[in-house]
């Protein structure tokens, strides 16, 4: 609370400057996330201004998310950045959606602006109005290449395309690889945007047992056999929405069997870069994978850039070709951005930022939901969560809507008519550590409460 900025007034109002000092100093390190501030009246006192500057000051910060303010306790640096998304009418705290959490760490805004800055003095932003290559520069595939190659070797620019992220690479992917009819074999439960996308393009999903080790090379078989399948779709690393990451002896066997059986793989690695000591499948058999990586997880979703590595450089054009006519290009000013951060090392800072993030939520987590049924990853975006018996799912969703909280059942996930009796709770959604230790509280309140339940008409 002895916080004693220093303010420079030339450019603006003293209470502007209030504010850009709160900015400097939460991005040096002064000041910490959750770091309490000092009151109003004193610090009026302290910088010899009224209190109403400081007052404006304060609500200023809290506008632009650098602050905080909890009633009877005062003004606190945020934990994040970030302000609340849009959520649907009655939801305080929207745990549905799994995005990364945007700690103050990862200085996002900052960055942001700053790379924007600097892009408009090296180049312009005239540069990146045009019409560009569909799967990115030469330049932006170099790039991309080299920064994957450190987690995944067989990354190579001339089988790497740049896409708008990574649900058009995926809609992209089946456009070009498989017809009408054909069949992809997915986990039981799997990612709602691949099913919607297969959905579109007449592309049947059937679903493969999976135990606590992922799906079964031995079911896999079967499958591949009986339907005459084209290709897999797996999320080996912090699966959506079971949590569940492959162990090495389980990827060797799923990569035999779909070399065996002459599946083309389709790899989604949404969440690799929070476990980079783990190899994806698709390093084993990259003459026959197609692997996404996204940023959308680890980074930011509305950056809209992933990166999708095709067996060859033919596979590369027909993609290439195929995304054009789903979306035409990436963002160019989006993609120049983003390589940047990839030269720069600020997407590898902000990557360690949000799994930091990650990590201290699954500790809430794990110290809220201990004694229940669930399954998580300790540096996982989401929780996966068994449901009592008592509650239906749909009965469960609705009473803790209600109550203002929103969370996603299996059933969005699931590719038949027998999804597990369970939620994905999205811990990365909540904006602060104290919005999500609230949510789970409303959730364990539910959960320990059958006899409600069972009155539901």
């Amino acid at each position: 609370m002895d916080w004693n900025p220093t303010i420079d007034i030339a450019d603006g109002p003293v209470y502007e400057g209030i504010v850009e000092a709160l900015d400097r100093d939460i991005t040096s390190g002064r000041l910490h996330r959750g770091q309490r501030l000092p009151t109003h009246r004193a610090l009026a006192r302290t910088l010899g201004v009224d209190l109403t500057t400081v007052t404006r000051a304060y609500n200023e910060a809290r506008r632009r998310g650098l602050t905080d303010a909890r009633v009877g306790q005062g003004t606190f640096v945020a934990e994040s950045r970030s302000r609340p998304a849009r959520a649907a009418a009655g939801i305080a705290i929207d745990l549905s959606m799994n995005l990364p959490p945007q700690p103050i760490e990862a200085d996002l805004e900052g960055r942001i602006a700053r790379g924007l800055a600097a892009l408009q003095h090296d180049h312009g932003f005239s540069e990146f109005l045009n019409y560009q290559y569909a799967g990115g520069s030469d330049a932006d595939r170099s790039t991309a290449a080299q920064w994957l190659r450190r987690r995944v070797r067989t990354s190579e620019a001339d089988r790497l395309l740049v896409a708008p992220g990574t649900q058009t690479a995926l809609t992209a992917l089946l456009l070009a690889t498989t017809s009408p009819g054909d069949v992809v074999l997915v986990d039981r439960l799997t990612y709602p945007g691949f099913k919607t996308a297969a959905a579109a393009l007449g592309v049947r999903l059937v679903g493969v047992e999976a135990d606590e080790e992922g799906m079964i090379p031995e079911a896999l078989a079967e499958a591949a056999q009986r339907h005459r399948a084209k290709a897999v779709y797996l999320i080996p690393t912090m699966h959506n929405p079971t949590a569940v990451t492959i162990g090495s002896s389980r990827r060797e066997a799923l990569a035999a069997t779909i070399r065996r059986y002459d599946l083309l793989l389709f790899e989604d690695d949404a969440y690799g870069s929070f476990d980079p000591k783990v190899q994806p499948i698709a390093v084993l058999i990259p003459e026959r994978s197609y692997l996404a990586v996204s940023l959308s997880k680890c980074i930011a979703p509305g950056l809209r850039v992933s990166f999708l590595l095709t067996p060859d450089r033919a596979a590369a054009a027909a993609l290439a070709n195929a995304m054009r006519t789903v979306v035409q290009m990436p963002v160019p000013m989006m993609v120049a951005l983003v390589m940047r951060w990839l030269v720069d090392g600020s997407a590898d800072a902000i990557v360690s930022a949000v799994a930091t993030e990650a990590a201290a939520r699954q500790r809430l987590a794990a110290k809220a939901l201990s004694g229940y049924n669930y399954r998580a990853h300790p540096k996982g975006l989401h929780v996966w969560l068994a449901l009592p018996p008592a509650w239906t799912r749909a009965e469960f969703a609705a009473h803790i809507q209600r109550q203002g909280l929103a969370v996603v059942t299996s059933d969005s996930f699931s590719v038949d008519d027998h999804p597990e009796h369970a939620i994905r709770i999205a811990l990365g959604a909540a904006r602060s550590r104290s919005d999500l230790v609230v949510a789970l509280d409303l959730l364990t309140t539910a959960l320990r409460s059958p006899t409600y339940a069972s009155r539901i008409v």
